[in-house]
């Protein structure tokens, strides 16, 4: 009885330590097998690649690098730093129609304050824009009495001109006019002529402007009477008698004023504004006409937006 026990119990435990060996065995081979294969599958991908057990490719893409920098050249980095500053900053002045702010300082300086005295005692005032040799362009009615809106002159006549450079008052007289009978009319253009000989920068004029709708323009002008004082805006419309409307700031005192493009030219000058609204301004193109009596006048080089370097 006992004997049979212990048989059925060393068959029990005998099977046992068989199925571990067994299971042991094949998990060993089954791990052996799949290294076999991951290695097998490594080198497929090696031998694809073209590299070399060791990791590193004869060829030159797969060399091995460090992650150490290299500096290079510092002037050469910087010039190109600035090129690319400089590309950026003449995009955005095109786009946004923008002039450089040491152009628009040296486009201030052609201009001046005009005054003048009628023979009932009043002062009017406007701005004077330099062409050189002492000639300046203004509006016509600053420097003649014209008719008033009613068609009437009141026996107004004007009996001194004067401009305002650098504090000091110096007299002008008028040389050569445009048609205008009335104020904000296609006629309404000065040429005057100072006294004394003045040192200013003269004004690079440009007749052909076509004045696209939308266009930046800039203008200068005494406004109030404060001063030569910057205002930009944009082109509206061509009127049927010749001027162009446009939303720039229209103060008393901007009339004779200059209306720069983008390069800095002077284009135009300021003439009027709607009644009530100083918003809605008119400009006159310049025409060659106007210069016909400014001797041997050619349009001095100035530097333009191409040429400037921003700021």
């Amino acid at each position: 009885m006992v004997n049979r026990r212990l048989v059925f119990v060393a068959s029990i435990v005998a099977t046992a330590v068989w199925s571990f060996t067994f299971g042991v065995v094949h998990a060993r081979r089954a791990d052996a097998l799949q290294q076999t294969l991951y290695h097998g599958e490594i080198e497929e991908l090696r031998a694809e690649m073209g590299m070399p057990l060791g990791g590193a490719r004869k060829g030159d893409a797969f060399l091995p690098a460090s992650t150490t920098g290299v500096t290079k050249d510092a002037a050469a980095e910087a010039g190109a730093r600035a090129k690319i500053v400089a590309e950026i900053k003449q995009q955005l002045q095109s786009e946004m129609g923008l002039l450089p702010v040491h152009l628009l300082r040296d486009r201030r300086m052609s201009f001046v304050e005009l005054y003048s005295s009628d023979n009932l005692g009043n002062t009017n005032y406007g701005t004077a824009g330099y062409l050189g040799k002492g000639y300046f362009i203004t509006v016509k009615h600053a420097v003649v009495a014209l008719t008033d809106s009613d068609n009437r002159q009141n026996g107004r006549k004007i009996i001194g001109i004067h401009i305002v450079h650098r504090g000091k008052e110096i007299p002008a007289r008028v040389v050569d006019t445009g048609n205008a009978g009335v104020e904000v009319h296609r006629g309404d253009w000065a040429i005057i002529r100072a006294a004394n000989e003045i040192d200013l920068p003269a004004l690079h004029v440009d007749t052909s402007y076509g004045y696209e709708f939308a266009d930046p323009i800039f203008r200068l002008g005494n406004d109030y009477s404060k001063g030569i004082i910057l205002a930009t805006g944009y082109v509206g419309q061509h009127t049927s008698n010749g001027l162009i409307t446009c939303l720039t700031d229209g103060h008393p005192g901007v009339s004779g004023g200059g209306v720069l493009n983008q390069r800095g030219d002077l284009v135009g000058i300021p003439i009027g504004r709607m009644q009530g609204d100083f918003r809605f301004s008119f400009i006159l193109p310049l025409r060659a006409e106007m210069f016909r009596k400014v001797p041997s006048y050619e349009p001095p080089t100035m530097p333009s937006v191409a040429a400037a370097e921003p700021q």
